[in-house]
């Protein structure tokens, strides 16, 4: 009794042992665990950021290329040239004004205006205006500098004269002898620009070369720049007046690299009550045709919940290993009291072994002849299709016979007036009318024709059927039903359709029971138009036959596909047509279906598109 009570006093210590490797082997996992989820999470965000800056830089330059030949066509027209020769011609700078309104309300920029060479401007589309640039000298622009030089000029600022931001585009007026006779200046606003980048979850901060905001989702980043402003930065940016007096500050930024993405840290808004910092995933792209960079910022807390998210499952993922190692631990022990019973358990299991075997033995015999009776149903059903398909030749052949009538009656008036008319000697016309007389034998005989397909058993093959020639004759079949409901049946049938992978005469077949059916539907409704229209979708092409009429009640909408289930009244029908025609599209390797449309219902039957090789037999 010693030995055990020893061993057990020696194994309370290896157990808190264990217990305390295990502790920390799990703090271990979620260290580890939150590290790769933070740095996964951040990944992800500076790739989201990066496509953003994308699609924003892209959308820029679009936005710029818009105006950028502006300049060079005003440029070169006669009556920028005259009013550049002759600047003191007031009847010129009056035509010149308005025509520069005109062509500036066309192009939706801000102001289109004509600059001499020693910066005086002489023309405006906005001369009418307070903010009129007339008589204002620009020439400190750098924008006009590059132009005089015989450049295009590009240049970003706050207007001097009206105060509200812009981008300017210009362009050197040459006259006959080639010397630059004046500056073409176009400016285009920016604010519509920074309107569209606002209400997403992405900053976006454009920078001048100098690091000065001069475009911002956030307006209370507006002329702060990223990078410190230098008396040489500011120098320059004062001698080209670009931001008119604007006074321009820093902003309290902080460049961080978290989980190996590089991090900007600074108040989401400037003087806010809230001033807290943020951390943004910053990505940045230069447009060295604008002189601009663009930067993309993404606040990081949303990306911090999604890496805790991640630790909390895996929290929980260890949490419930933990349980099931306590249970399973649980279970063994369990085992050991089991065991007494496993000998009475396989006593008793062998006793009913037995009589299980009998009873199997009995359940082998149901199942043998379950599959017999299945041969034979199956046996009745194709015989059931050919049956149904006799009693839709029934009537097909009212509907030919009445087709054929029409035809003869008409060929007999042919032909007594062609009598007539060669008594009179008016062979021209008399011809006319034996060619009328070909043509309705010519369709007696398409019709006999088809009737003689729809009485042949479905056996034959598969191959490429086109549609649009298969459906000139079934409107003859249905002609009758159609005529005899009031219905009318519309056809939306692509002239490009690819063939599609059936049996003629089976799919006409179909085509036939979904249009008499949806002629049923349509009798007594108040729009009684029928819609067939057919689409190829993805490799294989969808017949849809849709009536205006009651739809298809709830309660039989899953046995309306079932042999002899029919809700025609009594001698209107067997019940078979959409049992067959759904037994057809299966052969083809297709499907149907139906449902209930606003008004009426809609069957849609999709086959597969027929291949290259049968196309070409």
């Amino acid at each position: 009794m010693d030995a055990p009570v020893r061993m057990r006093i020696d194994l309370r210590p290896r157990r808190w042992l264990l217990v305390l490797a295990c502790m920390a082997g799990v703090a271990a996992v979620l260290w580890l665990g939150a590290q790769l989820a933070h740095q996964h999470s951040f990944r992800q965000g500076q790739a989201r950021a990066t496509t953003a800056l994308r699609l924003t830089a892209n959308a820029l330059t679009a936005d710029l290329a818009r105006y950028e030949v502006v300049p060079q066509l005003v440029a070169d027209l006669d009556l920028i040239r005259k009013l550049a020769a002759d600047p003191g011609n007031a009847a010129l700078r009056r035509q010149t004004n308005l025509w520069l309104a005109e062509q500036n309300q066309a192009v939706q920029a801000s102001d289109i205006y004509l600059i001499l060479p020693d910066g005086e401007t002489i023309a405006h589309s906005g001369h009418l205006g307070p903010a009129s640039f007339v008589g204002q000298n620009f020439s400190y622009r750098p924008y006009v500098i590059d132009a005089m030089a015989g450049g295009q000029g590009r240049f970003y600022g706050i207007g001097t004269t009206s105060g509200v931001r812009g981008y300017f585009f210009s362009a050197p007026v040459e006259d006959e002898a080639g010397r630059i006779s004046a500056v073409v200046a176009v400016k285009i606003g920016v604010d519509r620009i920074e309107a569209s980048w606002r209400g997403n979850q992405y900053r976006v901060l454009v920078t001048d070369p100098e690091g000065t905001a001069f475009l911002s989702s956030e307006p209370s980043w507006l002329y702060h720049g990223i990078r410190p402003l230098t008396p040489e930065r500011l120098a320059r940016t004062e001698s080209s007046r670009r931001y008119a007096g604007t006074p321009l500050a820093e902003l309290p930024i902080e460049r961080l690299d978290l989980h190996g993405v590089p991090v900007f840290r600074l108040p989401a808004a400037l003087g806010a009550e809230d001033a807290r910092r943020h951390d943004y995933i910053a990505v940045s792209e230069d447009m060295p045709g604008a002189g601009w960079t663009v930067h993309v910022l993404l606040d990081s807390a949303e990306l911090r919940a999604e890496a805790r998210l991640a630790v909390l499952s895996l929290m929980l993922l260890i949490a419930v290993a933990g349980i099931g190692l306590m249970m399973w631990r649980q279970r063994r022990a369990r085992i050991a009291d089991r065991l007494a019973a496993t000998a009475e358990l396989e006593r008793r299991v062998t006793r009913r072994t037995a009589d299980l075997a009998r009873v199997n033995a009995q359940l082998e015999q149901e199942v043998a002849e379950r599959r017999a009776t299945e041969a034979e149903l199956r046996a009745a059903q194709a015989s059931l299709v050919q049956v149904g398909k006799l009693a839709a030749l029934g009537q097909m052949s009212a509907s030919l016979s009445h087709e054929i009538n029409q035809p003869l009656a008409a060929a007999r008036n042919y032909a007594d007036s062609a009598a007539i008319l060669i008594e009179r000697g008016d062979l021209v016309r008399a011809r006319e009318n034996i060619a009328q007389i070909l043509a309705l034998v010519d369709r007696i005989a398409a019709i006999g024709k088809h009737l003689r397909h729809a009485a042949r058993k479905p056996d034959d093959r598969l191959g490429a059927v086109a549609l649009a020639g298969l459906l000139d004759e079934t409107r003859t079949i249905v002609a009758a039903r159609l005529a005899s409901s009031g219905a009318v049946l519309d056809l939306d049938v692509p002239a490009d359709l690819p063939p599609l992978r059936a049996g003629p005469t089976r799919l006409q077949q179909v085509l036939v029971n979904l249009i008499t059916n949806a002629a049923d539907a349509a009798e007594g409704a108040a729009d009684r138009r029928i819609t067939l229209a057919a689409r190829a979708e993805a490799g294989r092409i969808a017949i849809r036959v849709r009536d205006r009429g009651p739809g298809v009640p709830a309660a039989i909408a899953a046995r309306i596909f079932d042999p002899f289930y029919t809700t025609k009244g009594l001698g209107a029908g067997l019940g078979l047509g959409l049992s067959i025609t759904a037994n057809i599209v299966r052969d083809f390797g297709g499907e149907i279906g139906c449902r209930n449309m606003d008004p009426g219902a809609e069957f849609c039957v999709t086959l597969p598109q027929a291949g290259a090789a049968e196309v070409a037999a």
